[in-house]
């Protein structure tokens, strides 16, 4: 397949990269490299790009809470509430999430088509269906997973979350609803420091390597796949696991976590099943670190889904 091809099909608005007070830039700059060096080094070019409008509040509703909503989009939440998201709010932050989470419905519809799709952003793990947490307003997961349920186009969906950081909104939204399996592998002394139930978490210890977490990864996932037979999968790619990261505790190489990519792609398309990807967290004190990591995951789909 050529570098040309429009089957990887990725979503970015410039609104993901939208610029916060001091002290809040460094995590955004990354939402606007990403699409850069795939698009230098020849990965994708603009055909692979596609830009999402805002997610309709009806369909936001689906997963949060009237009340909670008004308040994003009226500006009222609390000082707590904003010292829990960790971003003080604003109109465009709002609008941020709200493109961000249609950006993972649309690649849904893409992923039925092409067997998988990215989005830039995404992977708001920490957002419950009242409040949001950990840099999270909007859980985009939670709000595609039951986009496709409300419109019958899944019947059984697994989220694969393997960010350093546990799942704890999503564990929480899907936790009686059983056609949504929760998987979580991160940092057992890790944030959130309370942790909710996921339908399986596996709780790492601090300093695991590339060895162990892979082996742990391939032995669960492919036990669930084979169990759930889920017809969907949502990936929350985070490369937080990194050693280099400030916050991470692991000690997973860039071999590694561009490894984990490939084990679940490989697995999720040798059984046939959608997959949508959201990029989740990464705090490596060198940007480029982190840029690579997670166009290493971009370039693991390309190979395996183009083949």
């Amino acid at each position: 397949m050529s570098p040309t091809s429009p089957l990887l099909k990725i979503a970015y608005d410039p609104i993901y990269a939208h610029p916060l007070p001091e002290g809040h830039r460094f995590p955004m700059l990354k939402y606007e490299l990403i699409p850069e060096q795939l698009l230098y080094e020849g990965t994708i070019t603009s055909h692979n790009l596609f830009a999402p409008a805002a997610c309709d509040d009806e369909i936001v509703l689906w997963t949060h809470d009237e009340a909670y909503v008004q308040k994003l989009q009226q500006q009222t939440l609390s000082a707590r509430e904003q010292r829990h998201i960790g971003f003080p709010q604003s109109p465009q932050l709002t609008r941020r999430e709200f493109v961000i989470a249609q950006g993972t419905i649309d690649c849904c519809d893409y992923a039925f088509e092409h067997g998988v799709a990215l989005n830039v952003a995404g992977g708001t793990h920490h957002a419950f269906t009242d409040r949001g947490e950990g840099f999270c307003l909007l859980n985009d997961f939670g709000v595609a997973a039951n986009y496709l349920l409300k419109k019958e186009l899944a019947r059984r969906i697994i989220i694969i979350d393997l960010d350093v950081h546990q799942g704890n909104g999503t564990a929480s939204i899907f936790e009686h609803e059983p056609r949504v399996f929760t998987f979580s592998m991160h940092g057992a002394h890790n944030y959130p420091f309370h942790k909710e139930k996921s339908d399986l978490d596996i709780a790492l210890n601090d300093g695991t390597e590339d060895g162990l977490y892979l082996s742990l990864l391939q032995s669960n996932l492919l036990t669930l796949l084979d169990q759930i037979k889920p017809d969907f999968a949502f990936y929350l790619s985070g490369v937080d696991i990194l050693s280099t990261d400030k916050f991470g505790k692991l000690k997973v190489s860039m071999e590694g976590c561009r490894r984990r990519d490939e084990l679940v792609f490989s697995q999720l398309k040798k059984r046939r099943i959608p997959c949508v990807v959201a990029m989740g967290g990464g705090y490596s004190p060198d940007i480029k670190t982190i840029v690579e990591a997670h166009c290493n995951t971009f370039r693991t789909a390309k190979d395996i889904y183009e083949l």
